[in-house]
């Protein structure tokens, strides 16, 4: 067993990327389970370490029920003279996003409230300066206690370059906002391009680009704007409004993630937390489900007990 700093032994890999892979780890020093992720550095080896050490710092910051938080930062020697960067990252158990859309759309209300909770966590991340650059369905974890969005670890601060070669962004094609393909530094717009497609591809069940291919989405990509949502029963139009806005060519024109969480959050009143605020507490107490159930989506948009006053969506409180 592989053994990284003399404290995290790898126990089992569960994800590989590009540049990356990520394992199941266990801390010896406080005896918990982590995830490890082990990063290949780019051709500025010293330059790269630095860089990713600088946004793990940052993003360790980052505290938030919804952001899978990082726990610490270290190098592992693999070859003589080569240092490898990992981040340690809190584990959230559960399953990916991905996984779930396999089967097809979600239920509207699960994929509002999905949407929800991210959205939550990019408005703190952003009020800390935070740009994520990869949102996807890949990076949600659903958990038994609501979403966990994982790979903060790599995130950078808002308007900083990509720092990466010619010819190579970073983020997943799909959820590239159209500015990302032009090099222009991140800011947090950019995540809320991809909060759009996610949304659209949480409810439609695929993505607002006919493409089969990676070649021919990039091509769709800078031929075409997004397919319109088509028509959802029960969705409320403002989320259906929101969807398109979000994914607007001008970056000024989308809606910043403070008021993406409210508006997706008050759809299915459904609490989410964000900066200051906790919105939308629950009609009453249930008995304890999985939120990711057609059961608890329905329950979430039921009428309230008898003799209850319905809840006013807008009324919130601090947290």
């Amino acid at each position: 067993m592989r053994t990284l700093d003399g404290r995290y032994e790898l126990e089992q890999r569960v994800g590989v990327g590009g540049t990356s892979e990520v394992w199941r780890a266990h801390d010896t020093v406080l005896d918990r389970p982590v995830a490890v992720k082990l990063i290949t550095p780019g051709r500025d080896e010293d330059g790269s370490v630095e860089r990713i050490r600088a946004e793990a710092r940052s993003a360790a910051r980052l505290v938030h029920p919804n952001v899978a938080s990082v726990h610490d930062f270290g190098t592992a020697a693999a070859l003589p003279g080569q240092a490898v960067p990992f981040i340690v990252m809190e584990l959230a158990e559960g399953e990916t996003l991905a996984v779930h859309l396999r089967s097809g759309p979600l239920d509207w209300r699960i994929a509002v409230r999905v949407c929800a909770e991210v959205a939550a966590a990019l408005a703190a991340a952003h009020a800390h300066g935070i740009v994520h650059r990869d949102v996807k369905p890949a990076n949600v974890m659903l958990t038994p206690t609501g979403v966990k969005v994982l790979d903060f670890g790599i995130a950078t601060p808002a308007g900083a370059d990509d720092g990466m070669p010619d010819g190579m962004v970073v983020g997943t094609p799909a959820y590239l906002a159209p500015e990302q393909f032009e090099r222009r530094p991140a800011t947090p717009a950019a995540d809320m391009y991809a909060l759009g497609v996610l949304l659209y591809y949480c409810l439609v069940g695929r993505l607002p680009y006919p493409a089969d291919s990676t070649t021919q989405l990039l091509g769709a990509r800078r031929r075409q704007p997004p397919e319109p949502l088509p028509t959802i029963d029960g969705l409320p139009p403002e989320v259906a409004q929101l969807c398109r806005q979000l994914m607007a060519d001008d970056p000024a024109r989308r809606p910043a993630s403070l008021m993406a969480a409210l508006l997706l959050a008050e759809a299915v009143d459904a609490r989410v937390y964000v900066p200051m605020l906790a919105v939308a507490p629950p009609r009453q107490r249930r008995e304890r489900v999985s939120p990711w159930t057609a059961q608890a989506a329905a329950e979430a948009t039921q009428a309230a007990a008898p003799g209850e006053a319905p809840a006013d969506p807008a009324r919130r409180r601090a947290s």
